[in-house]
């Protein structure tokens, strides 16, 4: 009689498990962008939570990204503040607001909230949802490594009947550089809707014949007040309905078919291709290494080892003959910094709030504590490490003993590049509207330029300066290419003939400035003290494209 119950039990399991149970409704909330500069995102969260606070009828809550303007502590802080009084329970998953200017890299949003991904089973319905960055750089969405892995190993272990919904910020379409992987795997299960934010606008979309719905932002725009979306799931149908918090007044725009699907897998989309690869044949892999997370800092050379960091917080040693893993030392907190070497020496920065220096065997010589993440790369010449955090400080460290010889504390946002050094001045940029020259022996303060922007998102922060005969050049989100007195920090000349943003790069004879723009082109201006006209542009086909990466030439 036992064995009889436990077949029935495993029998009703699984009849719960791959199927709708009964009806039920949730709140859909979206970009509330906290800490927006107008002010009004708190109000309109605020009308939100209230509504919702009021209803009877909602079984949970799903928040879909952009939870906050910049990503800071503070605005984190604020927005689960505010979410706290809700009075069900609410799932969450960040944005590209939330991670890409972050001061912490995106540490301080799993320890505000918890996680930045979420699985649940609700009336026989998986809910599933992980982050999708970019993280500490400006780019297009990519889900992380490591949530990827996630994602697969819970799908992996879903019954192949099983409704599941994803949720992530970004749709699943070329917005996301990864997103065939996302569909891939979900097309082996019963995926029966893909939920997103980013687009600020209630949309239907397919994603590769997965429906899909983005959901409006909960910001007022253009109104009086925001509003939010109601999901009612039906046994045959998914409605949605946009509400709005201070009528409650329900209009439904679109459906979604809850229903059984059998993705044929056989069926073929248009993809990334990878045939230039074929054009130039003479460009040969010599080997690859796959780590479990991003690896975002550019790696180092110290005699036969490459040297890198991941989003886990490990720096990492392979051979530079074989790709073979040598050694490994982790941190507490996501690498983004590009490390630095000296004679043995490899020095980087950590969002765990130490700059840490190692030895080539990976044993730790020092580790300075900083008052926050460390996100900016450092800089070493002679015994010395320049380095800038997210403590709003830049650092010059002995770098033997690892003791601060002078510390300017005059920033007002974090640091995340890397400086350059001229003569006696080094200069760096900070997501706080400034490009900063100080005088590398004291840390005195020779001057800081601004774009003339007052917003942080326009920081020249992400690009790495180049400098030639005085002059130092830089380009920003704003698009224009810059030019600098190296002595004064005065404007010589601005063009926005280009477009340009975030990537640089200067000639090997220092004649030419090299910028490149959002979409295909490459550009070339003369290295002058007064403004200039584009030597060239070249189309070379990279499609929409704008990842902080500098332009090195090399031979020609």
């Amino acid at each position: 009689m036992k064995k009889i119950i436990t077949i029935c039990c495993f029998i009703l399991y699984s009849l719960v498990s791959v199927a709708q149970t009964k009806a039920f409704r949730f709140a859909f909330i979206s970009d509330t962008h906290i800490g927006s500069p107008d002010g009004k995102a708190e109000q309109d969260l605020q009308r939100t939570i209230n509504d919702i606070n009021k209803r009877t009828d909602i079984d949970f809550v799903v928040i879909t990204g952009d939870i906050t303007e910049l990503g800071t502590d503070t605005q984190l802080a604020t927005a689960k503040k505010l979410l706290d009084v809700l009075k069900i329970k609410w799932y969450i998953i960040p944005g590209n607001h939330d991670a890409g200017w972050s001061e912490s890299g995106g540490q301080s949003y799993v320890s505000t909230f918890g996680s930045d991904r979420f699985c649940f089973d609700h009336n026989g319905t998986r809910f599933l949802a992980c982050a999708s960055g970019p993280y500490v750089r400006m780019s297009d969405g990519h889900i992380p490594r490591d949530a990827m892995n996630w994602m697969k190993k819970v799908l992996d272990t879903t019954n192949i009947n099983m409704p599941v919904v994803f949720l992530n910020h970004y749709p699943m379409d070329n917005q996301m550089d990864n997103w065939y992987e996302v569909i891939d795997a979900l097309k082996k299960r019963n995926c029966i809707l893909i939920m997103c934010g980013h687009g600020h606008t209630n949309k239907s979309l397919n994603f590769e014949d997965i429906p899909g719905v983005m959901g409006r932002s909960n910001l007022r725009a253009k109104k009086e007040v925001g509003g939010y979306n109601m999901v009612d799931m039906g046994m045959d149908s998914i409605l949605f309905s946009e509400t709005n918090p201070v009528t409650a007044v329900l209009r439904q725009w679109t459906s979604v078919k809850n229903e059984n699907h059998h993705y044929d897998l056989s069926k073929k989309y248009p993809r990334p291709a990878y045939d230039i690869n074929r054009t130039y044949s003479t460009i040969k892999e010599k080997w690859r290494y796959s780590a479990d997370a991003n690896i975002i800092s550019t790696p180092a050379v110290i005699n036969d080892l490459v040297v890198f960091g991941d989003q886990q917080g490990k720096m990492m040693a392979l051979s530079i003959a074989n790709g073979k893993p040598r050694w490994f030392y982790k941190t507490s907190g996501s690498i983004f910094s590009s490390p630095a070497v000296w004679k043995e020496n490899i020095v980087f920065g950590s969002a765990d709030g130490n700059i840490y220096c190692l030895n080539n065997k990976g044993k730790l010589n020092w580790k300075l504590k900083t008052g926050a993440a460390v996100l900016g790369s450092p800089l070493i010449e002679g015994n010395t490490v320049f380095i800038g955090g997210s403590d709003h400080t830049f650092r010059a460290i002995d770098i033997r003993s690892g003791k601060a010889l002078w510390s300017f504390n005059g920033l007002d946002g974090p640091v995340v590049s890397n400086p350059v050094i001229a003569n006696d001045k080094i200069i760096f940029g900070a997501w706080d509207t400034y490009l900063y020259s100080l005088d590398k022996n004291n840390g005195k303060l020779n001057w800081k330029w601004s774009n003339g922007s007052s917003v942080r998102n326009f920081s020249p922060a992400s690009c790495t300066p180049v400098i030639h005969n005085g002059i130092v050049y830089i380009v920003a989100p704003d698009r224009y290419l810059s030019a600098i007195d190296i002595s004064t920090g005065k404007t010589l000349w601005r063009s926005n003939e280009a477009a340009v943003r975030e990537s640089i790069g200067i000639s090997e004879d220092s004649s030419l400035v090299y910028g490149k723009t959002m979409t295909d082109t490459l550009v070339a201006f003369p290295t002058s003290g007064t403004m200039q006209k584009a030597s060239w542009k070249m189309n070379v086909g990279y499609g929409y494209e704008h990842v902080p990466s500098m332009l090195i030439e090399k031979n020609g």
